[in-house]
């Protein structure tokens, strides 16, 4: 099973693609993660990403594909794919990409909640600064406040958390995101889920749209 995950900050998606890899054994798949591991082991393609960094621009988009599709080879068991893509045009090509090899894509999941929430939800979110796994004091506490529940780090909160940093990080998601909705809306493959659902119950609700029923079955 192959999806891609939309939603805005705070929706609850880092959660949800950690329940598919721990039920359903799909891959969670991070393209800032991709591109900077592909950097650090100085691949010809992280080679060439670092060239367009150095000079302070965006690393083109067929470079991140191709990038992508190195990566896919290792999901044989299906993968979740958040943060990319960001744009129309990324949809299309990864679109191609994922045909081109014989993995279509089955479906976008577009995570809904109002704003306001969504900027209380941030505000209580913490991270662990040392592997990114996230917590929320609100939905999601760790046991301990402010210590992480699995290796015993602490917990700090993001500037990028920050109510009016949000604010402005929502402004861009809605621009950005809203011609990718459209474009998945088109194609037959956007699956809405209401993310201020109980954290079950949205993993339910995806499984289901998605026909995610069997623990390392293979799409």
């Amino acid at each position: 099973m192959r999806v891609v995950f939309l939603g805005p900050p705070g929706a609850g998606k880092g959660t949800q693609a950690r329940i598919l890899h721990e039920r359903f054994g799909l891959g969670q798949i991070s393209t800032g993660d991709i591109l900077r591991r592909n950097c650090v082991e100085g691949t010809p393609l992280g080679r060439q990403a670092e060239g367009y960094m150095s000079r302070g621009e965006l690393v083109p988009d067929d470079l991140v594909i191709a990038m992508i599709e190195k990566e896919l080879r290792h999901y044989r068991t299906g993968f979740v794919m958040d943060g990319f893509p960001r744009t129309d045009a990324q949809a299309r090509a990864l679109d191609a990409l994922l045909v081109r090899n014989g993995w279509p894509l089955d479906g976008a999941i577009l995570f809904s909640a109002d704003r306001p929430t969504l900027i209380g939800r941030l505000a209580a979110r913490w991270t662990n600064p040392r592997n990114g796994r996230t917590y929320n004091a609100l939905t999601n506490p760790p046991r301990t406040p402010a210590i992480d529940d699995e290796d015993g780090s602490e917990l700090i909160q993001r500037e990028d958390d920050r109510a009016e940093t949000v604010a402005k990080r929502l402004d861009v998601f809605d621009e950005q995101t809203r011609p990718l909705i459209d474009y998945y809306r088109k194609t037959g493959k956007l699956i809405e889920v209401d993310a201020l659902a109980r954290v079950e119950a949205v993993a339910e609700r995806i499984a289901s749209a998605i026909g995610a029923t069997q623990p390392g079955a293979t799409w």
